[in-house]
């Protein structure tokens, strides 16, 4: 699912949202105990960053991913937040379930990742916006799911590459996987395709 991405982005743009991806996802534990309460993505947001300032007081917002399905409001049982210090020229990832740091790495490589917008819609506007445009279609049409809700800046806007987008991905068995980007900050959609 992820390696269509290569296709349709220019090389370095697409190799960096394969790498933020697989970084935030690579440290996290795979089974936790007890019943998680589902949260939006800025719902987890102050307490990601607070651990990040722990870590570095530099240290800046770059990726955020939904690390359990997201349900039809816009919430999952678990977020990823990756953050960068440009003072340690370092990367570390956070995942937060049920209001607590379920896991804390640093990332095993190097990133070019500027820093997200600070103000951006939350997940469940995002969603609201992708489904409205061409999910909701999707999913009828070809037994689809959204498997993925992404958060970066730079990568998924060609028009605007220093804007901080929200890309939904869905997948289907049957049909190519769907694209969604949504303008994080005005929180309409920009841009769909196949592939």
């Amino acid at each position: 699912m992820r390696r269509s991405i290569t296709s349709a982005f220019p090389q370095h743009l697409a190799a960096t949202a394969l790498a933020l991806a697989a970084a935030v996802t690579a440290f996290l534990p795979s089974a936790f105990a007890g019943n998680p309460v589902p949260f939006s993505a800025r719902a987890g947001l102050e307490l990601a960053q607070d651990a990040a300032a722990t870590w570095s007081p530099d240290a800046r917002l770059v990726y955020l991913e939904n690390d359990e399905p997201v349900a039809a409001n816009g919430t999952a049982e678990r977020w990823g937040y990756l953050f960068y210090s440009q003072e340690k020229g370092k990367a570390r990832g956070y995942s937060i379930r049920n209001g607590k740091i379920s896991d804390a790495a640093d990332l095993g490589f190097d990133i070019d990742a500027p820093p997200l917008a600070g103000d951006w819609v939350d997940s469940g506007a995002a969603l609201v916006a992708a489904e409205e445009k061409a999910g909701r279609t999707f999913c009828a049409e070809q037994a689809g799911r959204l498997s993925t809700m992404l958060l970066i800046r730079g990568a998924f806007n060609d028009k605007d590459p220093d804007a901080t987008t929200w890309t939904l991905v869905y997948t289907s068995d049957t049909a190519p996987s769907l694209f969604v980007v949504v303008d994080a900050e005005k929180g309409n959609v920009i841009k769909t395709w196949r592939g």
